[in-house]
């Protein structure tokens, strides 16, 4: 597994875990952040390597349409 996104937003983490799933990207996201302090901690995305990509294309097309 590779980790292709690391946040701390965890609405930004959902909706790409989302958009990748809908893409057919197999997804784990791994919740870092403290369950009492939410500001402490990250919430990461891994692929798999085979995966890795695709996914990593898709996150450029997201980050290009929101800079457009």
């Amino acid at each position: 597994m590779i980790k292709i996104l690391s946040t701390n937003n965890p609405n930004k983490a959902e909706i790409t875990k989302q958009m990748l799933e809908e893409n057919n990207i197999n997804v784990v996201l791994l919740n870092k952040q403290d369950s009492s302090y939410n500001m402490f901690g990250a919430i990461e995305l891994f692929v798999p390597e085979n995966q890795e990509e695709n996914a990593t294309a898709i996150l450029k097309e997201i980050e290009d349409e929101r800079n457009a």
